[in-house]
C-alpha cells in the first residue's frame, strides 16, 4: 500500500512539474526545472588504457660451424675409394672430401 501511494505522489509531482514548468515556457523563457527524488549516485567514469607495448630486442642468432662429420675412405693398396672395394688389406685411410670436383682429389671415381 505504502508503495502504491509513493508511485501516486511522485507522479502528482511530475504532473505539477510539468504544469509549472510549461507555464514558465509560455512566456518565452525557461526558468524553473523538475527534480524527482534525490541526488543519482553513479561511479566514475572507467577510463581504458592498453597495456604498453614492449619490445624485445632479440640478438641475431650465432651460426657455429660444426667440424666435418663424414669422410671417404681410401685403400693405398687398391689405390680406390670404398665403396668401389668392398675389402683393404691394410687400414683404411679416412679422407676429408673435396667437393670441388674440377681440382685435384676430386671425388671417387
Amino acid at each position: 500500500m505504502k508503495r502504491i501511494a509513493a508511485i501516486g505522489v511522485c507522479g502528482v509531482l511530475a504532473v505539477a512539474g510539468l504544469a509549472a514548468s510549461a507555464s514558465a515556457y509560455a512566456h518565452g523563457r525557461f526558468y524553473g526545472g523538475v527534480v524527482i527524488g534525490g541526488p543519482i549516485w553513479a561511479p566514475p567514469p572507467v577510463f581504458y588504457y592498453p597495456p604498453p607495448v614492449y619490445v624485445e630486442r632479440v640478438p641475431p642468432p650465432v651460426y657455429i660451424e660444426q667440424p666435418r662429420q663424414d669422410y671417404w675412405y681410401y685403400c693405398q693398396e687398391s689405390r680406390a675409394y670404398y665403396p668401389y672395394v668392398q675389402s683393404c688389406p691394410s687400414q683404411w685411410m679416412k679422407v676429408v672430401p673435396n667437393t670441388n670436383p674440377s681440382g685435384p682429389g676430386g671425388p671417387p671415381p
